[in-house]
């Protein structure tokens, strides 16, 4: 299989991501994990009671991802490898707001992904749009996001190891 050349993954909502990690890490599914085989678990997860023309009008996390996945299914193909598009790194303005954090003077240890949360729960993101370093429609996504990879790597990762150098 051809690995694709260019960071797709930054083009995957935090969801759609957490969900591909989630098949490529499954110890039941066979490797390597495509597009086509997201697209199946995705499809599994609706409503069984549902007919097709509902499934694809049901207004739903899932349905939202799955037309997300369509997408890149268009424009990858079935047989692209669902790796290529799991994110193992924050967005830009999230690592801007590791960065700010990484770089508070006042902290002893290296900051966790759950010390990135305590800090962006706690207003840091604002102080950062104050600042000028985000702008104003960045912050809406930090907690949402910082939560993804929470779920995905634990609250105990090291914050650093998921920044984004553009």
């Amino acid at each position: 299989m051809i690995r694709n050349p260019v960071d797709i993954a930054s083009r995957v909502s935090p969801n759609l991501s957490a969900l591909i990690d989630r098949q490529i890490n499954d110890p039941d599914v066979e490797q390597p994990v495509t597009l086509a085989m997201v697209r199946n678990f995705i499809t599994g997860l609706l409503p069984v009671s549902l007919s097709e023309t509902e499934r694809l009008h049901h207004v739903d996390l899932d349905v939202s991802l799955l037309d997300e996945l369509d997408e890149l299914i268009e424009e990858f193909g079935e047989a692209a490898l669902a790796i290529d598009f799991a994110q193992n790194m924050a967005t830009e303005p999230l690592s801007r707001v590791i960065e700010a954090v990484v770089n508070d003077e006042n902290r002893e240890n290296p900051p966790t992904l759950e010390t990135v949360k305590d800090a962006i729960t706690s207003g840091l993101a604002a102080r950062l749009v104050g600042d000028g370093v985000l702008e104003e429609d960045e912050d809406d996504a930090l907690l949402a996001e910082i939560e993804a990879l929470i779920r995905r790597y634990g609250t105990d990762a090291l914050a650093e190891d998921f920044l984004r150098y553009e």
